[in-house]
Parts: C-alpha cells; sequence; structure tokens
C-alpha cells in the first residue's frame, strides 16, 4: 500500500508522501558531538525530513555541526532545544526508540521495515517520533520507556558500533521508502524519455529474417544445418522487448554489413573521430 493514500482523520483528502514525513520528529538525546547533529541534519534533509529536536544537547551547536550539516542549516537552525524528552515529544501521537540493546522494561521490539510503515500510518493522525540516544550510552531506561515501540538497527553482531548521523541516514531513508511506497518521487522538471514505442510483431519478424540473411551470407549461420541458433536469438531478443528504435538501430548494423562503404570513424573511445571523404 502506498502510504500516501493513508486517510486523515479529520480529511478525506488523501495525504502525500511530504506531508505524511512532514509530521516526523527525529529527536536526539544528549548528543555529545555537534559533528552528528550536523550529519543528523543532513541525513534528514537528504530524504525530505525537516523536524529536528535537540533533547538537552552535551555540546554547542556550532561551525562544526553546521559543516557536517552540509547545506542543511535550515534545519539545525529550525530546531528547538528541549529540556526533557517530555517537551520534545509534546503533541506526538506515537515515538518510536533507536537502541543497539534492547531491555525487559522497555518497549515491545519490532523491526526498522515494520516499524516505519505504521508510524507513517500514525503521522496520518498527529505528529510522531524517532527517538535517538546518546552516542556512548543510548538511551536511559526512563527515555526508552516514553517510546511505545523499540527498534534496532540490524548490524554486523561483530561489529555493532553504528554512528548516529549513520543511524538516523538509515531510517530516514527508511521513512522516505515507505512514504513513496518504494518509488521515487517525480521530478520537477521530468526528463526526457529515453525509450521509444515498441517494436510491432511483424518489424521483429523482418528483423529476424534479415538477421537470418546476414548471419547465412557471413558464414556464421548456415541453413542447411540450423541446429538451434535462431530460436536461441529469438529467445535472446524477445527477452529484450524491443523498441522500435532498437530494431531500426540493429537493421542498420545488418545493412552495413550487407553493404559495407568502408570506415567511417577512426580511434576508439574519446578518440573517436569522423573520417574525412
Amino acid at each position: 500500500m502506498n502510504l500516501a493514500q493513508a486517510p486523515n482523520q479529520t480529511s478525506q483528502t488523501p495525504e502525500t508522501p511530504a506531508a505524511l514525513l512532514g509530521r516526523v520528529r527525529i529527536v536526539l538525546c544528549r548528543t555529545s558531538h555537534p559533528g552528528n547533529i550536523g550529519a543528523a541534519a543532513r541525513a534528514m534533509k537528504a530524504m525530505g525530513l525537516t523536524r529536528l529536536y535537540l533533547v538537552q544537547p552535551l555540546c554547542a551547536v556550532d561551525e562544526v555541526a553546521a559543516a557536517r550539516a552540509a547545506g542543511a542549516d535550515d534545519v539545525l537552525a529550525a530546531a528547538p532545544v528541549c529540556a526533557s524528552l517530555d517537551e520534545a515529544l509534546a503533541g506526538c501521537v506515537e515515538a518510536v526508540a533507536l537502541s543497539a540493546r534492547l531491555r525487559d522494561l522497555g518497549p515491545v521490539a519490532v523491526g526498522v521495515r515494520e516499524a516505519v510503515g505504521p508510524l507513517l500510518q500514525r503521522s496520518a493522525e498527529g505528529d510522531v517520533a524517532l527517538v535517538f540516544g546518546n552516542e556512548s550510552s543510548g538511551l536511559s531506561n526512563d527515555e526508552l520507556q516514553r517510546c511505545q515501540k523499540a527498534v534496532t538497527i540490524p548490524s554486523n553482531p561483530d561489529f555493532s558500533s553504528l554512528n548516529l548521523g549513520a543511524a538516523v541516514q538509515v531510517m530516514a531513508y527508511e521513512l522516505r521508502m515507505a512514504a513513496f511506497g518504494g518509488l521515487p518521487p517525480a521530478l520537477a522538471t521530468p526528463a526526457t524519455p529515453f525509450s521509444s514505442a515498441p517494436a510491432a510483431l511483424d518489424e521483429v519478424e523482418r528483423f529476424y529474417v534479415h538477421l537470418e540473411r546476414v548471419l547465412a551470407t557471413t558464414g556464421f549461420h548456415d541453413p542447411a544445418r540450423p541446429r538451434r541458433l535462431m530460436p536461441k536469438l529469438r529467445r535472446l531478443f524477445g527477452r529484450a522487448a524491443l523498441e522500435k528504435d532498437e530494431i531500426n538501430i540493429l537493421r542498420g548494423i545488418l545493412d552495413s554489413i550487407e553493404k559495407p562503404t568502408g570506415p567511417r570513424w577512426r580511434g576508439t573511445g574519446a578518440d573517436i573521430e569522423p573520417i574525412e571523404k
């Protein structure tokens, strides 16, 4: 299901992916390095998230944070500094904790992709939050219990250390994939289609006739002993779902073999150049 179609309880108008992502808060608790705050802001903006909340940061949001944000300065500038996690979560309808270690008294643990879909669905009802802990100690038990679910990113058990900015990037990416149903958003300026119309079956058949004639002329194919050459070539080109332009190119190549006019180009790669006649 495309989550952009999730109904809003107060409106029958389908939610856009941007609207759903716009209600996601990324909450960083007691972050100790400004570079990680900047990296988180960059990861968020690249995935269409803008709402960063800082809970009792142990560092200043300084030029180091701005440098690591790499252009996401607006996300940094808009980030409120909260005195408590309760303040950062005020007004949210659901919060999911990121924790490298799940605890007996904590919330229900779910998988990353199992978490982001329902979380975005809840964002149709109000703000939701992903809560990240301190780089060295993670979330406290009290902070963890403020959340309704917990997620652990499935990293290599032999080296499970994941940078805070990288963890935010993983979750922001998964949120974007869920919001857009796995499809990229439409470009503001649509790209020129590279494909042409599909080739008609009769055009494809004429190509096969042409191909077999050229292969027989060159000696590659013996019509008296055809073996399975043409059926295999048909299967090969059948998988390609040939387009009209591609048929024209292929038949042009066959024409050049049947009626060689001599080389028109010399050189290879970037050094190729036309030969003057």
